[in-house]
């Protein structure tokens, strides 16, 4: 079902793992997809997957830090692909493991600008185009950390956080010009991230439990994000705007409920009730 006809996505960390299957959901749907991300061979490698499927897609070299690669970027892919309707924030880093005194931190404040700063950048390239159009669809990838304290992963905790408190702040101040943001956990994936997390010495120390859950049986599949989004991208959870929406969600379920969940306030950074009141 060719529901994403004649749309054009982006998808920036495409050249593999969870941005990989995003960027071939999206193409199945019918979306023109650009692929981004900073090392080349990859993104070559997602966008000869997407063609032999009989999709369409480009890659581009992008570091997501440098503003002006980020603005070139959509400048091409207005050019050779159309206007964007939707940008995927998949790229992400997770480099600095264990508590705050032990952490390098140039690796700590590099995981915040890649997930962080990265983020903002292509938001802040993506919207104008969008609000002049007056309709547009990014989603924001978040996770571990994001509603709930994580010791030994305080970096990347700290960026998650604040890229969902980013989703709500740009989704209040572009809704009313037909852009709607959202934010989407994955859960836990087996990625080059986990298994760097996994396999080096820093990971093994200090973040055991993701092992475990893998030893658990706790293994999200990549196509629930990826068909998550795809959904979100034609419109269908367009109530849930500036919210979270989870890989693991039942997504029938989810659209039954998505009215209660607004009206709960829910899936949201927030104070509780009580501690409004004293504010």
């Amino acid at each position: 079902m060719a529901q994403l006809l004649n749309t054009v996505a982006v998808v920036t960390g495409g050249g593999r793992g969870i941005g990989r299957e995003i960027a071939r959901q999206q193409a199945r749907d019918g979306a023109k997809v650009a692929v981004l991300a900073r090392t080349a061979v990859e993104i070559e490698e997602t966008v000869s997957l997407i063609e032999g499927e009989g999709g369409r897609a480009i890659a581009l070299t992008v570091d997501v830090t440098d503003y002006s690669s980020v603005e070139s970027a959509f400048i091409r892919i207005a050019a050779e692909l159309g206007p964007v309707d939707t940008l995927v924030n998949n790229h992400g880093s997770f480099r600095a493991f264990g508590p705050i005194w032990d952490c390098d931190p140039r690796d700590w404040w590099r995981d915040v600008e890649i997930n962080l700063q990265g983020t903002f950048h292509t938001c802040r390239a993506a919207s104008p185009a969008m609000i002049a159009r007056g309709r547009g669809r990014i989603v924001n990838l978040v996770g571990g950390g994001t509603g709930n304290s994580f010791p030994h992963g305080s970096g990347y905790a700290s960026s998650k956080a604040a890229i969902m408190r980013l989703t709500e702040c740009l989704n209040d101040t572009t809704i009313g010009h037909g852009v709607l943001a959202f934010a989407v956990d994955p859960g836990l994936v087996r990625s080059a991230m986990t298994e760097m997390q996994l396999s080096s010495e820093a990971g093994k120390t200090y973040l055991p439990g993701i092992q475990q859950l893998f030893d658990d049986g706790v293994d999200i599949d990549p196509s629930r994000a990826a068909l998550l989004i795809a959904d979100i991208a034609d419109g269908r959870f367009d109530v849930l705007a500036g919210r979270l929406l989870r890989g693991v969600d039942d997504r029938d379920a989810l659209e039954k409920e998505m009215h209660s969940v607004v009206a709960a306030d829910g899936r949201a950074l927030r104070f509780s009730a009580l501690e409004q009141l004293k504010l």
